[in-house]
């Protein structure tokens, strides 16, 4: 047993399904459920009710979440402490594609103005990750996209975008100044990748099944608008390749751009991220709460 099988183990308990957790892990199915297996085995137990529907924890399984996530949240401890005391402090961000690239620059200058001695790592993720690597203990904190499942994660919004249906430019819909979801409900539409998070899936497809292809990136969504006339949707203001226009979507909420991190109390490189984001993006309340 170790602690790579247990963020695993984890990360199946929480999504109580292999794809999912898959998904949510980076990694694809079979590698994870011979892990899951292996360490069944070492601890002699069964620890999950396999179904078509997905897994349910059993006894032994349920005990061992617990104890997993206090192993892995002190294992975490240790590192920071270890890394601390070595004079190497250090954080992980995780990012979505469009997440950061707005207020970037003044980001990281404000942030290594504030903490030149630290090392920053930047993870960036894609569409079936919304949380960019938060639960699976990949980041530290992520500036990502809402709405998510948010279950165990602290966010503050910085700002609320509106979203436009991105459309090739001889569409006929293109010269307007706003669209409704019913307009292009018939359309094909882009779909992201099986497992994805539920809340943050369903915000992005109007709340239906759509058929279309299947994207992992805002690059190959815009790719799939240009090459196959499927709808796209971005939040307003980003740059777009030529050939392509973005209409106001009018009746979808405005997409909270947020940062978020696990846990109640983030520690003081978090916490730091999180005011000076609030800052760059000019967000008061979030700079107030924090």
């Amino acid at each position: 047993m170790d602690l790579r099988e247990l963020r695993y183990f984890v990360a199946v308990a929480e999504e109580l399904h292999f794809g999912r957790a898959a998904a949510r892990l980076h990694m694809t199915q079979p590698p994870l459920s011979r892990a899951i297996k292996q360490l069944e085995t070492d601890l002699g137990h069964v620890l999950l009710h396999r179904s078509p529907a997905g897994v349910a924890l059993t006894p032994a399984g349920a005990s061992l979440y617990d104890e997993a996530r206090t192993l892995l949240a002190r294992a975490d401890q240790v590192r920071s402490r270890v890394a601390a005391a070595a004079g190497t402090a250090s954080i992980t961000i995780g990012t979505l594609a469009d997440s950061a690239e707005r207020a970037g620059a003044r980001l990281a200058a404000a942030y290594r103005a504030h903490h030149p001695g630290v090392h920053v790592r930047i993870r960036e993720a894609d569409f079936a990750d919304p949380t960019t690597g938060l639960r699976a203990g990949l980041v530290d904190v992520a500036l990502t996209r809402a709405p998510f499942d948010d279950t165990g994660i602290v966010t503050h919004v910085l700002r609320r975008d509106p979203v436009g249906v991105v459309l090739r430019v001889d569409d006929p819909l293109a010269g307007r100044e706003g669209v409704h979801s019913d307009e292009v409900a018939d359309r094909r539409w882009f779909r992201l990748p099986e497992g994805t998070d539920p809340v943050w899936a369903a915000y992005w497809s109007g709340g239906k099944h759509r058929e279309g292809p299947v994207v992992r990136t805002a690059h190959e969504c815009l790719q799939a608008v240009l090459w196959n006339g499927s709808v796209g949707l971005a939040p307003l203001g980003h740059a777009l390749p030529d050939g392509l226009t973005a209409v106001p979507l009018v009746d979808l909420p405005p997409s909270p751009l947020v940062v978020a991190w696990v846990g109640a109390e983030p520690g003081p490189l978090i916490r730091s991220f999180a005011r000076l984001a609030a800052s760059v993006h000019g967000s008061r309340a979030s700079r107030v709460d924090l």
